[in-house]
């Protein structure tokens, strides 16, 4: 009986312990810019300000609309850059890969945005970028 609830109470410990693990991974996501894109190719580019803070990584969520994102290029407040690719066809509802930020001036300055839209619907696609602190 008490090796029962010996062996309970250590799965159970464990079990607590790799739930908060996972939890810290994932952490906190902050939405940093939203943008309606344009039909057709297109660049833009997405404003953020340096006062929202100092970021670790970067996620890119498309709604509304398939967006077929060709490249990305994030823009740091100390005027360095970090070209992602992203050869990627967004789906309504899809996002994309963590994307870890270099360096150790992460304030993104700006996100630059090479993409088109393939869509019958005449509906815009929404990229929302969020980031972790």
């Amino acid at each position: 009986m008490k090796k029962t609830a010996l062996i309970t109470s250590v799965i159970l410990f464990f079990s607590l312990m790799m739930g908060s693990f996972s939890a810290d991974a994932q952490g906190p996501w902050v939405m940093i810019g939203k943008k309606k894109v344009n039909y057709g190719p297109d660049y833009d580019e997405m404003i953020v300000t340096s006062i929202r803070g100092d970021f670790k990584a970067i996620k890119i969520r498309v709604t509304k609309a398939a967006v077929n994102m060709h490249r990305c290029v994030i823009v740091f407040g100390n005027g360095t850059k970090q070209e992602v690719e992203l050869r990627k066809n967004f789906a309504p509802g899809s996002e994309s890969r963590v994307i870890d930020l270099n360096g150790h001036d992460r304030v993104i300055k700006k996100i630059k945005f090479w993409y088109d839209t393939k869509n019958r619907s005449r509906k815009r696609g929404t990229v929302t970028v969020f980031a972790k602190p």
